[in-house]
């Protein structure tokens, strides 16, 4: 570990771990996310990664609730489709309370990951670490193309609701965009993968980003819609600097 884990969170991993060990439909159990990049403290979550047999699998996928259970005191749980992750089971336990990931996977779906997992337990460690050692590690960071075919229609929008009246509708879509594209970019731009605006509090970042968070005025949004505007635009994700379409422009210079 890159530290000792918080003793609710010790407590919790040690007992998951045992159950997990003592179930033969699992070959290994991985650790993802704070264990392996730091910054893990009593207000994160257990990200952790279950190897599966690859004749228990189907099995297990069909009764990932009833595991979850088993594993502490469940309060709630669903599945990871919404982040494009069918094969994850996010869970609540307590008291006290305490996030679990729990992502199932087969042996061979090691050999493509989006970062590097620490193996806890493994009834084979030497076949794990091999499919480990070997595996093609990337984040899945968007093309700079991605970026620049949605800009635009997302800041559109923004400067449209605004327009209506709809102001919260705008505040959502500043936020949206902030998570989706500025962060992202600005990370990037610092070598780090993009990870949205998870950890950029305190980071250099986290200043240029405040301009875009604006209170519930008009004046305040069109405000930070401005600077959402000109961070796109100052960090460009292509080589070719764009210009802001003239009809977003005009939006924007009315309100």
């Amino acid at each position: 570990m890159p530290g000792p884990l918080p003793d609710h969170h010790a407590e919790s991993l040690s007992r998951i771990l045992a159950a997990v060990e003592a179930d033969a439909r699992f070959d290994a159990i991985l650790g993802a996310g704070s264990m392996i990049h730091g910054g893990f403290d009593e207000h994160s979550d257990l990200d952790l990664v279950l190897v599966v047999r690859d004749d228990d699998y189907a099995e297990v996928l069909e009764s990932r609730h009833a595991i979850a259970q088993v594993l502490g005191d469940l309060l709630a749980a669903f599945t990871g489709e919404y982040v494009g992750e069918p094969r994850l089971l996010i869970c609540l336990y307590g008291p006290p309370l305490i996030h679990v990931d729990l992502k199932f996977v087969r042996l061979a779906d090691l050999a493509a990951m989006i970062e590097r997992p620490r193996i806890l337990w493994a009834r084979t460690p030497a076949d794990v670490a091999g499919r480990i050692d070997t595996a093609a590690v990337a984040w899945p960071n968007k093309d700079p193309q991605w970026f620049e075919d949605r800009a635009w229609v997302w800041l559109h929008y923004c400067a449209a609701r605004l327009l209506r009246g709809e102001l919260f509708e705008a505040i959502g879509m500043l936020g949206f965009f902030r998570e989706n594209v500025l962060g992202p970019m600005l990370r990037q731009a610092a070598g780090e993968p993009q990870r949205g605006v998870r950890r950029i509090d305190g980071e250099a970042e986290a200043v240029a980003l405040r301009g875009t968070h604006p209170a519930y005025d008009g004046a305040e949004i069109a405000r930070a819609l401005g600077r959402s505007i000109e961070l796109y635009q100052a960090n460009p994700p292509l080589a070719l600097v764009r210009h802001m379409p003239e009809t977003l422009r005009r939006m924007v210079e009315a309100e």
